[in-house]
């Protein structure tokens, strides 16, 4: 995925000095290198706090070991002092030593808190160099108001930010066409295509561009832009080990899972809508393509260094954050009560450990070859996170990332900045990726009621 670096652009001619908080680093171990030729100050503050998270398996423990690694490889006695260039074209990176409170702030500072001393470290850098633009750069939203309320200039950080307008664009992919005249309806139902011309379009499509066809008589039928026969390709109703898409969204989803020339796929909707159950159910019926089937989901708890895992306990400490994901393989086992005999392959499969159900940051490291690896919860992962996994891919790889990028548990992510709405940016046109927004919940008519009512 390609990188962009921060919007540095000022009037100033003197370069701008960004005040990086811990967790811009956690977030991006990587980040100093996106600031242009402007300078980037570390606070003392921000380095102590990173040794507490270096510990560990998961991203935020990658983040801090990579970072620190890095400015060992950068460190000389002027780290300290002037700072050190990062590299042609870049400016340079200093660690800024801790410095007294302003007077007038040492009733609202206090020194036990670390946000505070990284705040008093980046008003000193803005009253020692009154020359030059100084920003803190935090993806804290307290902070912010805490930084700003002192007049400090404070930014986010927005690298791998993903505008609202590209955001609404892939929500809404599926195009719809009325009236459809009933020569062309049929041609597609009995040839199981049709030119995009036949429905009036001169545009170049995407690959994967969904559709839904209204017949003059009102009946529905769904399409998907095939690139290779440069053909809508009818879409029709389709199961997995019994278990059957209730809508046009879920349909489109099934399709898309069952299909071996989409090797990337991302769902997006509210819990409810279906989206674990059919990719794994999908997963299940393919599960003689696959050595192995893996069903993931980040635990934003062991993010936060909330719980700490004892590997031979791991299953008592993380199960009731995989409930949901077990909940969804035994309504497919339930489902199977009328097929024992696939009922018991599936049994061995999770004895075999042909399918797995575990926390993300324990699949790290692994070779995804002949895998189909299906990732719950996908909003809570970083940009990084994200390329890490897809980057993993091997030879006969399916990945499919589930999730409700408006729901999202990680503190320091939200809508536009989550591994899922960059994926949606970056693979956007891409003949092996396919985008589906199941918008639509699939509930009891209780849970519906409840969701209208309260």
């Amino acid at each position: 995925m390609a990188r962009k670096t921060v919007n540095t652009t000022s009037s100033n001619p003197n370069p701008a000095i960004f005040v990086l908080d811990t967790n811009i680093i956690l977030h991006d171990h990587r980040s100093m290198y996106n600031f242009q030729s402007n300078d980037v100050y570390i606070p003392i503050t921000v380095v102590e706090e990173l040794d507490k998270f270096k510990k560990g398996n998961d991203t935020l423990a990658f983040n801090a070991r990579s970072f620190i690694r890095e400015i060992d490889r950068l460190s000389n006695n002027s780290l300290f002092d002037q700072g050190v260039s990062m590299g042609p074209g870049k400016g340079k990176v200093k660690i800024e030593m801790g410095h007294p409170f302003p007077p007038e702030y040492e009733g609202a500072l206090v020194e036990d808190i670390p946000d505070h001393r990284i705040i008093s470290t980046a008003l000193w850098v803005r009253d020692h160099y009154p020359e030059r633009n100084v920003a803190l750069v935090t993806k804290d939203m307290n902070m912010r108001l805490k930084a700003r309320a002192m007049g400090l200039t404070v930014v986010d950080y927005m690298v791998d930010h993903v505008e609202q307008s590209k955001i609404d664009k892939i929500q809404k992919e599926v195009s719809t066409f009325r009236k459809v005249q009933t020569p062309v309806i049929k041609r597609l139902t009995e040839n199981g295509q049709i030119a995009p011309a036949e429905l009036g379009i001169k545009k170049k499509l995407l690959p994967n561009q969904l559709f839904k066809i209204y017949a003059e008589d009102g009946s529905l039928h769904l399409g998907r832009f095939d690139i290779g026969e440069k053909a809508i390709v009818r879409i029709t109703k389709d199961t997995a080990l019994n278990i059957s898409p209730r809508n046009e969204e879920q349909i489109f989803a099934l399709e898309a899972i069952l299909n071996p020339e989409i090797k990337l796929i991302s769902l997006t909707g509210p819990s409810g809508s279906g989206k674990t159950l059919l990719a794994l159910a999908g997963a299940l019926a393919q599960r003689s393509q696959f050595q192995q089937i893996i069903l993931a989901r980040p635990i934003i708890p062991l993010l936060e260094k909330n719980i700490v895992i004892i590997p031979e306990k791991i299953e008592n400490k993380v199960a009731p954050f995989l409930l949901p994901l077990y909940d969804n393989l035994n309504l497919i086992k339930s489902s199977l009560q009328n097929r024992p005999e696939l009922l018991s392959e599936i049994e061995q499969m999770i004895r075999d450990e042909r399918l797995i159900i575990s926390p993300l940051a324990y699949i790290r490291g692994r070779s995804l070859n002949n895998v189909c690896f299906i990732i719950d919860e996908a909003q809570n992962l970083t940009p990084h996170e994200m390329k890490t996994i897809i980057t993993r891919a091997g030879d006969n790889t399916k990945i499919i990332f589930l999730g409700d990028i408006f729901q999202i548990d990680q503190p320091y992510l939200d809508v536009h900045s989550n591994g899922l709405s960059l994926l949606g940016e970056k693979f956007f046109g891409q003949a092996v990726f396919e985008h589906i927004n199941m918008a639509r919940g699939e509930r009891s008519e209780l849970s519906k009621l409840a969701c209208k009512l309260l």
